[in-house]
């Protein structure tokens, strides 16, 4: 991830009290962006967050990301533009303490511990976690209004006793 590479913190620059910045995202910084989520643009992307103190080297890492994207249509391939908001919270720990934690029981269980990401060599890695909430929360497939996926089988409508996944197996029933 290069788009968001500047949007670093150093641990020495977060205020006891911690700090709030509102941030968005340049020219360049929409485009590249836009490249590695691979849309055709992002138009505009604002974050509004704040990094409170939790303790030794821990912080917390919440706000508001909103941004205007355009994404191809599933369908149709048509731009399709939406507008994403999306809150966030993410911890954020020393990352040799993050190795240590014990893994999650289960894999299909939920987690209820908060995302924590780590911090390495006493940076916090802000455009790091903005891609992946924006990312995130893209829409999974984008459709234009009005657009339908209409698309007929072709050897169903050449054979329609065919037509169905059972025919075959009708077939093979002796009839009395």
């Amino acid at each position: 991830m290069t788009a968001l590479r500047d949007w670093m913190l150093l641990v020495t620059d977060i205020p006891e009290r911690g700090l709030a910045r509102t941030r968005t995202a340049t020219d360049e910084e929409r485009i590249e962006l836009a490249r590695e989520l691979d849309i055709p643009s992002v138009e505009s992307l604002t974050v509004s967050y704040e990094i409170t103190p939790r303790g030794p080297l821990r912080y917390v890492f919440s706000g508001t990301l909103e941004a205007n994207v355009t994404q191809a249509c599933v369908v149709s391939l048509e731009p399709v533009p939406a507008r994403v908001t999306e809150a966030f919270e993410i911890g954020l720990g020393p990352a040799e303490a993050l190795e240590d934690a014990p893994p999650a029981a289960g894999d299909r269980e939920v987690s209820s511990v908060p995302d924590v990401e780590p911090i390495e060599d006493g940076r916090v890695e802000v455009g790091t976690m903005i891609f992946g909430v924006l990312s995130a929360a893209l829409p999974p497939y984008p459709r234009k209004p009005g657009v339908e996926f209409d698309w007929v089988d072709p050897k169903g409508e050449a054979d329609p006793e065919g037509a169905s996944p059972f025919a075959a197996l009708a077939k093979l029933k002796p009839r009395p």
